[in-house]
């Protein structure tokens, strides 16, 4: 049977029970050793084996638990009130000044948690509110909280992060350090547009009256507030970009520093340990599985012949290696409308590296823009999660309509920033060609 036949017949087995529901891990690893079986035989599930046990003996995986625990714990700190009326002291008396604070506050979270949803729920919670009382439009303010809410993968530690680099066998410390610039690079774009939008149509964004903007000494005593999370922050990526320790190792400290946060937040209770850990199981298994079927798809489509066809297809994008690359955000851009950023590493990873590292691309440079997609992919409509975060916690009278047009102009400056990237590599290869 012809390489091409057998595409067909792969990825559109994979549509049929995707459309049913399964879930995606299960599907594209249970679907690549049926194949796997009948192209090269019960011996092929050696190779897959193979593949499985050199990962499950990385120490670097290790890292993926700690961070999903440590994100569990500083969920239910409280922290982020505490931060939020530091933002309302410091930033109300600005137009758009509560929608910058929520941004600062995002990409606090993003930077101690690792993943999405943790900012998008918080900030949903406790600054939507606030905004809508003091006059914000709801699409400026509902899409402010989900374009910050996805910088939890980009802004290290991430998890998808680790994903990439177990998948594609880069360095993970040099990762969370290409993530640093590019995450203040969306954050000032982002910030702009607020901005000028607010001097333009200051009825969007209006700034807080004088009575509500705080005494001196209140803005300076609301700093204690950081104190705290720029703890969590040190120890994690100062501890792992100053060389003192790994990723995993500094997964243990930023544990240790959400179990103190929760002490003295006073949130240090066994209910709480208990639902983390509880969640922590669930999510690492999930992962594990997931890495299985990274093996097994990349493993079966290799074995079907597929470099030569991809390369024939890749030879027929016009605008050469640069061509490719945008032919390949293109893809991701697409698929992350209608599947889950990790299924679309799974399926896009094994075909995408060989062809970039072929073309002279920096691995880790992809790596950032493949990210940055992802984060994109976690606010557009139609399964972008951080819409059904917000829409879990808005008031019944925020449609999901509302929540699908306030991303608009917060995606076309997400794409904005993946172009500089691109145009501008040193962006997301600085800090990593600076530090390692």
């Amino acid at each position: 049977m012809s390489i091409e036949v057998l595409t067909l017949l792969f990825f559109g087995t994979l549509l049929f029970f995707l459309l049913l529901g399964l879930p995606l891990a299960f599907v594209l690893g249970g679907v690549s050793v049926v194949f796997l079986y009948f192209t090269w035989g019960f011996d092929s599930f050696y190779m897959v084996a193979s593949q499985i046990w050199g990962t499950m003996g990385s120490f670097t995986l290790v890292a993926i638990p700690l961070f999903v625990f440590m994100a569990m714990i500083l969920e239910r700190t409280g922290v982020a009130k505490d931060l939020y009326r530091m933002m309302h002291l410091w930033c109300g008396g600005l137009k758009g000044g509560l929608a910058l604070g929520t941004l600062g506050i995002c990409a606090v979270f993003a930077a101690m948690v690792g993943i999405s949803g943790a900012a998008v729920v918080a900030m949903g919670t406790i600054a939507l509110p606030s905004m809508l009382e003091r006059g914000y439009d709801k699409n400026m303010a509902l899409g402010v909280i989900n374009t910050g809410g996805g910088w939890g993968i980009l802004i290290p530690p991430s998890i998808l992060m680790i994903l990439y680099a177990l998948i594609t066998g880069v360095s993970v410390g040099q990762m969370f350090a290409a993530g640093i610039m590019p995450g203040i690079l969306l954050m000032v774009l982002t910030a702009i547009y607020i901005l000028v939008r607010a001097h333009l149509q200051p009825e969007l964004a209006p700034a807080l009256p004088k009575e509500e903007r705080g005494s001196w000494p209140e803005k300076f005593r609301a700093l204690r507030a950081v104190l705290l999370p720029i703890g969590v922050v040190v120890m994690v990526l100062g501890s792992i970009i100053g060389g003192i320790t790994t990723p995993t190792e500094a997964a243990a400290m930023g544990v240790f520093g959400a179990l103190i946060s929760a002490a003295v937040y006073r949130q240090f209770k066994w209910s709480i340990l208990q639902e983390a850990a509880i969640r922590t199981f669930k999510l690492t298994g999930m992962i594990m599985w997931i890495l299985f079927a990274a093996h097994a798809f990349s493993a079966a489509y290799q074995s079907m012949g597929a470099q030569e066809l991809i390369e024939g297809l890749i030879a027929m994008i016009p605008g050469g290696p640069w061509g490719v690359i945008i032919a390949m955000m293109v893809i991701v851009f697409l698929l992350a409308m209608v599947l889950d950023p990790v299924g679309i590493m799974l399926i896009t990873l094994p075909v995408f590296m060989p062809i970039v590292e072929s073309l002279g691309f920096d691995p880790i440079w992809f790596g950032i823009l493949f990210v940055i997609n992802m984060e994109i992919g976690y606010m557009t409509p139609p399964f972008g999660f951080n819409l059904f975060y917000l829409k879990g916690v808005v008031p019944s009278w925020i449609t999901m309509k509302d929540i699908y047009k306030s991303i608009i102009p917060f995606v076309i400056v997400e794409i904005i920033g993946i172009i500089l990237i691109m145009i501008f590599p040193e962006i997301a290869t600085w800090l990593p060609d600076l530090f390692f």
